[in-house]
């Protein structure tokens, strides 16, 4: 009897041993409790590719030749499990072919990796037609005809080319060059994305548009017909996660635009199954603070319609007024005076978790260096090696505090 209760002993006590021991084999959905039990499912970096971007024309930086297997090697070897690959349109205009021959690659090998992927349709500063040093977005063939949107003319929120444009996306008038519906033209080009990567089972979702301009209260409801439109064009090839974006700008002191919960709620799709949304966090949520501000109500958005919160962009920067290309006084970046340490991306992260958010995303992993320090997850070698920063370490610690 001794005998068989010694031979139980060594067969039960393993078995108890792996069951309750911290994780340790690359499984980190417990790793990813706060104290509170909320879950993050999601956690991971934003990356910008080759022939997705536009970086190949603009920038003389060297592009890896093995830069995707190993940066999803080390995004893995971090103990994340998501990859939020940034993608523009006019990229995909400028070179179809070598823009979806690396779209499948990136496929594959997060296949390779256990890499779950949201594949966001962006724009920053509307589109490189209108910002030429530092916009990129939709395509030249969408601004061509109108004279009030010249080359050049300035796409941030306080430029009046960039005002007037989305004014007219949102009320259905933008036309290609041939005459063709704006709308219609942007879900066949998602339609080709999704087309390439849906089978693959990293494929998580489809972000339908990065950060939309709001120039107005009325364009709200006018976003939702936009961002339902999509969705129900989306829906009928695909059944996987669909993303809708937050607005620029947030600004609580522009009257005319109306920045409530309530009028945020309005840019939700009409079918919302499977659908989350997505907003960005450049700054420690202190109560009072405007980043405090800012993720309330957001939250509070996304309760309304209740849809699940996917913190898609996430870093701390300060900002200073500066007078653009165009004259006009916006906030700019300071790079010297953003930073991250450990206690303010811990602190980061312990906010997101307390709301019980569906995902994070860092911004930013990037062959290109950035002036901001803390935008630079990685770099490039001489040699061609990449190799991670200590913001890298930074954010993999506090994304599993």
């Amino acid at each position: 009897m001794k005998n068989i209760l010694l031979i139980l002993c060594f067969i039960i006590l393993p078995i108890i041993c792996i069951c309750f021991s911290p994780n340790t084999s690359g499984n980190v959905s417990e790793a990813r409790k706060s104290e509170n039990g909320n879950l993050i499912h999601y956690v991971g970096v934003n990356l910008r590719g080759h022939y997705t971007s536009i970086q190949d024309t603009r920038y003389a930086t060297h592009f890896p030749e093995n830069y995707y297997d190993r940066s999803f090697r080390l995004i893995s070897e971090g103990n994340m499990n998501h990859i939020r690959y940034v993608y523009y349109w006019e990229a995909y205009e400028r070179n179809p072919v070598q823009f979806m021959n690396e779209l499948k690659k990136v496929a594959n090998l997060a296949d390779k990796y256990n890499l779950k992927v949201i594949y966001d349709s962006h724009q920053f500063h509307t589109s490189s037609w209108l910002d030429p040093k530092n916009g990129t977005g939709f395509p030249p063939a969408l601004f061509k005809k109108d004279p009030n949107t010249p080359y050049g003319g300035g796409g941030t929120t306080v430029d009046n080319a960039s005002k007037v444009w989305w004014t007219n996306w949102w009320n259905r008038n933008i036309t290609d060059l041939t005459g063709k519906d704006g709308w219609t033209l942007y879900s066949q080009f998602l339609k080709k994305i999704i087309s390439v990567v849906d089978d693959h089972k990293s494929t998580l979702g489809y972000e339908i548009l990065n950060e939309p301009q709001v120039h107005s209260s009325d364009q709200w409801e006018k976003i939702g017909k936009y961002n339902s439109f999509m969705t129900d064009e989306l829906r009928k090839i695909t059944d996987k996660t669909i993303v809708y974006s937050m607005n620029v700008p947030i600004t609580f002191k522009d009257p005319s635009i109306q920045i409530t919960p309530q009028n945020l709620a309005k840019m939700a799709p009409n079918d919302k199954t499977n659908v989350v949304f997505k907003i960005s966090v450049y700054g420690v949520p202190l109560p009072d603070s405007y980043q405090g501000k800012k993720l309330d109500i957001l939250t509070q958005a996304g309760k309304i319609v209740n849809v699940p919160i996917y913190v898609g962009e996430w870093n701390e920067v300060t900002r200073e007024e500066k007078i653009n290309e165009n004259g006009n006084l916006m906030f700019s970046i300071d790079p010297f005076k953003s930073s991250l340490d450990q206690a303010k991306a811990t602190q980061l992260v312990q906010a997101f978790k307390k709301i019980g958010v569906w995902g994070i995303a860092f911004w930013n992993w990037n062959y290109v260096p950035n002036p901001t320090p803390n935008f630079n997850l990685m770099n490039v070698t001489d040699d061609g090696h990449i190799k991670t920063t200590k913001y890298f370490n930074i954010v993999s610690k506090a994304s599993f505090s």
